[in-house]
This record gives C-alpha cells, structure tokens and sequence, in this order.
C-alpha cells in the first residue's frame, strides 16, 4: 500500500535525526509497504539565499519567490533530494521537471514564481514503485510552458497522495495540531474539516500550519484515505505516524 511522507522544515537540520526517520522510511519499504517521499528544505534555503544575497519572506505560509531566487532553490532542492535518496538506501533523488512529474500553474503572481499543482504524474511514479524504488520527491513542478515552479511541499505531498490513493503523513517540527499553540502538550488526536477551516479562521491554526493542515484537507478530498500531521524531530513519533498512529488525523468527518 502505498504511503506519502512529506519530510522538511527544521525536522530535517539534525544529521542525526534525519537519518533515522530515512530509516524508519526505509523499514516501511522492507515491510512491504510503497512510500514516496516528498521533501522541502525552508532552513537549508534561507540559509543559501542569505549567502547568496537575496531578501526572501513569507506570505501565508509561502515563500515568495524571485526568478534569481528559485535558482538557488533549485539547486538546493536537488542535492537535498539526493541526500535524502542516499539515506533511504534503494530511493531516486527526483523533482517535477523529471518525466513532468509534477505539473502547476503560477498561484498568484503577487507570489513571484510560485505554484499551484495541476497534475502528477502517478503513472510514472507507479512504475517507479513496481520496480522497487523510492521516489524522493523535491517540491518544484513545471508549468505549461515547461518553466520551472517552486510550490509548496506540503501541497505536493497532498496532490500525490490523492493521486496515488495513498495514505499522507505530513512529518513535521511541532507534535501535531495544538488546541493551543503556546502549548506543546495540547495536541489535537483528530480534527474534522469544520474543526480546521474555523481554527483557520479564528487564528488558532496560523502561518506555516495553514498549508499543511489545508493540504492535508486536500489530500482526503482527491482521495487519499488518511492524512496525519506528526513530529518529524522525533524517530519514535516518525514510526507511529508511518504506522498510522500519533501526532493529528485530519478527517473530513469525525464521530465523537
């Protein structure tokens, strides 16, 4: 059964850290299951942009985008993509511009060279899996034109687990959903789409956790049959979450 694992953010700064949730990745894969892994890499990013030069911020939870900036994203996306593909072991760095993986439309132009995704190739990804290997997916997409896109990993990971019909696990540097945000210990098991639009609305659910939680809303609404919003910092929390358990379940209904 396939598996989505969107794996980024400060969760992946820790060498140590990030090798053992690939390995718990890996452990999934020799269990029988098929997970693809879809990977941002904001610290890594803001990091190389500084050196480079360039003003960089985020609006809603997205990072706007120049064209002299998605070069250095680029590139900063694919080593990390290969890195992460080495840790998993029997995996393939890949991006959207590969085999047009990933297919998007300019989100807003107020964004710069940001997408929206259209379209995944789950064909090719499918074959991928058939033949044994883990696709490490770095979040850039190709618009019609066939120029690059820089689209949120989170979204990415949505629209390939609706595509795919699989199971998404948004791995992550917080424990879940907090009923409140200043406290970790208030993690949220479930929460309803209802429950996520009105937290949305009210402040609750803010900056970065918006396009997780709306991706992981996405996810269920293209078909994917669970989405869980989990800590990555942690292996024990990246295996419960691989195994369906822990951190937030986002339904689009749930029975109390």
């Amino acid at each position: 059964m396939p598996v989505v694992v969107k794996y980024g953010g400060n969760a992946m700064t820790d060498d140590g850290t990030r090798a053992a949730v690939a390995a718990e990745i890996r452990a999934l894969f020799e269990a029988g299951s098929s997970p693809v892994v879809v990977h941002g890499g904001g610290p890594f990013i803001s990091e190389a942009l500084d050196a480079a030069g360039l003003p960089h911020r985020f609006e809603r939870g997205l990072r706007v985008t120049s064209p002299a900036s998605l070069e250095v994203i680029e590139r900063v996306l694919t080593v990390l993509s290969k890195r992460l593909a080495q840790d998993v072991g029997p995996a393939l760095g890949l991006s959207g511009r590969d085999a047009r993986l990933l297919l998007a439309d300019v989100l807003d132009p107020a964004l710069g060279r940001v997408g929206r995704v259209t379209g995944v190739n789950a064909d090719a990804l499918g074959s991928l899996l058939a033949a044994g290997f883990v696709p490490v997916l770095a979040c850039l997409a190709t618009d019609a034109q066939g120029g690059l896109l820089n689209v949120n990993a989170d979204e990415v990971a949505g629209a390939v687990a609706g595509a795919l019909g699989a199971g998404a696990v948004f791995l992550t540097n917080v424990p879940g959903v907090m009923d409140d945000p200043a406290r970790p210990d208030s993690v949220l098991a479930m929460l309803s789409r209802p429950e996520a639009e009105a937290r949305i609305r009210d402040g609750r659910i803010a900056g970065g956790m918006i396009p997780k939680v709306e991706a992981a809303l996405r996810a269920l609404e293209l078909g994917a049959p669970y989405a869980i919003i989990a800590d990555g910092r942690r292996p024990a929390s990246a295996r419960d979450a691989l195994r369906g358990e822990g951190g937030t379940r986002l339904a689009d209904v749930v029975t109390r």
